[in-house]
């Protein structure tokens, strides 16, 4: 559904702006004058604009508690890290978030460089709507993240050392579930479907699909495959090795902890609100990225 109506005032997130993009993201600026739209800029991607852009007409910020209150929405304009990135500002400030792709790859960041000005002119149209992304929320003792334990795509614990598996003791809503003997194991998002647990064999799962999945990273017994669980369940997992540390990651964001912790995951009560133009579509992103319909038969 829509929510946005009347788009007045929008914040840009990105890093430094490399030289062949600067003419692009100008001319999105021009756009966003032309319907007099406040804009406020993350300082990295300001200053790397210096001497390109109207400084006067633009509002460098360094954190989201300074543009709380006084936009409508993101708009990440990099790879999908980045857009990782700007979804944490955006769930903490309860606003939604489009993405804008510089990048490589673009599952998340969907907008190319060839449809950035259309599409923009398209947002400030209300040719969109808002889709609701589910998030995972890791909770700890000691709390690695602090208040940003909550991930888009997926947690993540890991080895920390090259030559011996770790042993994920996992619990499903109390219930011992498996003792994965791994080089990790993934909880992923329908989001992060596509994303390291896919590179891992685990399952596609469409937005909105009400399910997690947990995919094992190089397992050791052969008859251990990704399973797909309900959301509203709470997955337990305690970490044993021989070495002392693993490495556990909610999206980009890694620490190295000590083994032997019990972490619990379960959906946050926030989701992502997700900007989906009319003129794209999660279909549309998995055809084009992942090559679907070229088959010569077709």
């Amino acid at each position: 559904m829509n929510s946005l109506k009347d788009i007045k005032s929008v914040a840009l997130f990105g890093a430094k702006v490399e030289p062949q993009n600067k003419g692009l993201i100008c001319s999105l600026l021009n756009t966003l004058k032309d319907y007099n739209i406040l804009i406020f800029m993350q300082s990295k991607m300001h200053d790397s604009l210096k001497g390109s852009m109207n400084q006067n007409t633009v509002n460098p910020y360094e954190s989201e508690t300074e543009i709380a209150g006084k936009i409508q929405l993101i708009i990440s304009i990099g790879g999908d890290g980045t857009f990782l990135n700007a979804a944490k500002h955006a769930v903490n400030l309860s606003i939604p978030i489009l993405g804008f792709n510089t990048g490589r790859l673009g599952y998340l960041a969907r907008i190319s460089k060839g449809e950035m000005q259309q599409s923009l002119t398209d947002l400030l149209n209300n040719k969109f709507t808002i889709e609701n992304r589910a998030l995972l929320q890791l909770q700890s003792n000691p709390q690695l993240f602090g208040a940003q334990n909550f991930a888009l795509n997926e947690f993540t614990v890991h080895k920390n050392d090259s030559s011996s598996m770790i042993t994920v003791k996992t619990k499903l809503n109390g219930e011992f579930l498996n003792a994965y003997w791994a080089d990790g194991l993934i909880i992923s998002t329908p989001t992060g479907s596509t994303a390291y647990s896919m590179s891992c064999g685990g399952p596609i799962i469409m937005p909105g699909s009400n399910n997690f999945i947990i995919t094992p990273v190089a397992p050791h017994n052969l008859n251990v495959r990704p399973l797909v669980i309900p959301d509203d369940s709470e997955i337990e997992l305690t970490v044993e090795g021989r070495g002392s540390n693993c490495i556990v990651s909610l999206d980009s964001n890694i620490v190295t902890h000590n083994l032997h912790t019990t972490f619990k995951v379960k959906r946050h009560p926030k989701s992502l609100e997700f900007i989906n133009l009319n003129s794209h579509s999660h279909l549309k992103t998995l055809r084009n990225k992942l090559n679907w319909g070229l088959d010569q038969r077709n």
